[in-house]
């Protein structure tokens, strides 16, 4: 017996028979799922947790039924150091450099998707999050995240930049909007469509539109143009009201570079200079949040150290999204963003999504074993959530043996069933499943003792059946490690 170790983990299991209803398919009582609460933890506990399908919302660890629930939820995880954007996420990185370089919100009108990054945005419960103020945060800690002139996209819509640049400066926005007319199919592409010209033709007696009277347009297209429209009057506010932003410093990759004839990484976006005449600043920390983690820092691992962490965006001294992290021994988790809705255009999930594989490949470079990146869970059966599976190669976790399996294997048996065994190897079986239950370290008025002495000096009812649930989901390892609270 010892007293308890403030580095240990510390644990309340609540067990998960009762349902309750589910942010994805509303089902009023279909969501089931295991849960325990992290009084505190470990980072090395919570990455053996989350590879073996838990999840944090806050202090509270769940962990999906999946033989049960309604919507099955797959961990999901990315590999940075193989990925290479696709053809979409260019166009999101693309939008963001042509606003920050030039201010150009062009195509605002015509693309306006956007994929949350949350993990479980329904169902999570209340965090305390610490928000630095501008004038908190010393210069050292900002890092502007930044364009080359070169690397912009020049080559896209260069007639429509050149209007815009007029309208949005760093001294004057216009009071009134640019009118823009884009074709919903054609808004993303590097050409202009024809539908986006202006066509003047003589309309026939008893058809057509009343040239006397203004053309009609959907609401949808009004409400766009609002939004627009007050973006810009909170730039001008902000732009014309206060001074100059903290001065650009260059954050470039060793590779950010792109050799010859080979396709552009998200570096070659991310870690570039910004114009001298840039239109707008977007400055960028990280620093602790309240978390069950416990932070750690060892010589081995990446400067940051391991822990939970808030990544700030900054865009000319105003905050306009969140994202939380967790830095963990083999990976960075994502535990989800919020942001400015008036920033909706930018595709902020997915620009984060984006920011945060590069930051993983960056502290690879330190901590060789931290090559993966956690998106959360996967749902196929809702096809909302199935936009994680394009950040590719990625893995979803097998709920029965808890190994590793390219999503692109997993795909066709999910067509097909909502619930599946992804090891096609019918033998295997949990390797780290529970095989010594007396062995399970327990928290008991403040004393740590193995489960088989704690069982005899308990009074009252068996709490076996619980306590082998428990070391059944976390596995042998963390049952170990762990401590299990007991009043």
């Amino acid at each position: 017996m010892a007293a308890a170790d403030r580095s240990s983990s510390i644990v309340e299991y609540f067990g998960g028979e009762a349902g309750y209803r589910c942010g994805y398919c509303k089902n009023v009582t279909g969501n089931l799922s295991h849960g325990m609460w992290a009084h505190s933890m470990t980072v090395q506990d919570y990455q053996d947790l989350i590879d073996r399908g838990w999840r944090r919302s806050g202090k509270y660890v769940y962990k999906p039924i999946m033989n049960q629930t309604c919507c099955p939820q797959y961990t999901i995880r990315c590999r940075p150091l193989h990925f290479q954007p696709s053809k979409s996420h260019k166009k999101v990185l693309k939008k963001m450099l042509k606003f920050l370089a030039k201010g150009d919100s062009s195509k605002v009108a015509g693309d306006v998707t956007e994929e949350p990054m949350d993990s479980h945005r329904e169902d999570a419960v209340a965090c305390s999050f610490v928000l630095k103020n501008e004038s908190d945060i010393s210069q050292s800690e900002l890092k502007p995240l930044s364009v080359e002139e070169t690397e912009g996209v020049e080559t896209e819509d260069n007639n429509e930049e050149e209007e815009m640049k007029k309208e949005v400066t760093m001294k004057k926005v216009e009071s009134e909007p640019p009118q823009i007319c884009v074709d919903k199919d054609s808004a993303g592409s590097g050409e202009r469509s024809d539908s986006a010209k202006l066509v003047h033709t003589t309309t026939k007696p008893g058809k057509g539109a009343d040239l006397s009277k203004p053309p009609c347009r959907k609401a949808k297209d009004i409400r766009k143009e609002r939004k627009l429209h007050k973006l810009l009057q909170n730039q001008s506010h902000t732009l014309e009201g206060s001074p100059s932003q903290v001065e650009p410093q260059v954050l470039l990759s060793q590779n950010s570079k792109s050799k010859a004839n080979q396709p552009k990484a998200i570096e070659d976006f991310i870690f570039v200079p910004l114009p001298d005449d840039a239109t707008h600043q977007l400055e960028f920390t990280r620093f602790l949040c309240d978390s069950p983690l416990e932070a750690e820092n060892p010589p081995s691992g990446p400067d940051c150290g391991y822990g939970s962490f808030h990544q700030q965006y900054w865009l000319d001294g105003k905050i306009i999204a969140v994202g939380v992290i967790d830095v963990l021994p083999y990976c960075v988790s994502s535990v989800y963003l919020y942001y400015d809705p008036d920033y909706t255009f930018l595709s902020l999930g997915v620009y984060s999504a984006l920011r945060e594989i590069a930051f993983t490949r960056q502290l690879h470079e330190k901590a060789s074993e931290l090559c993966y990146y956690y998106m959360g869970f996967y749902i196929h059966s809702c096809p909302k959530m199935r936009y994680k599976g394009q950040y590719r190669p990625s893995d979803l976790l097998c709920p029965e043996t808890y190994v590793w399996v390219p999503i692109e294997q997993c795909l066709p048996t999910l067509e097909h069933s909502k619930y599946c065994r992804f090891n096609q190897d019918l033998k295997a079986v949990d390797e780290g499943c529970i095989k010594e239950l007396g062995r399970v370290q327990v928290l008991h008025k403040r004393t740590v003792m193995p489960y088989s002495m704690y069982k005899k000096r308990r009074k009252g009812p068996s709490d076996e059946a619980s306590v082998q649930q428990y070391a059944s989901l976390v596995g042998q390892t963390c049952s170990e490690r762990m401590l299990l609270f007991r009043s």
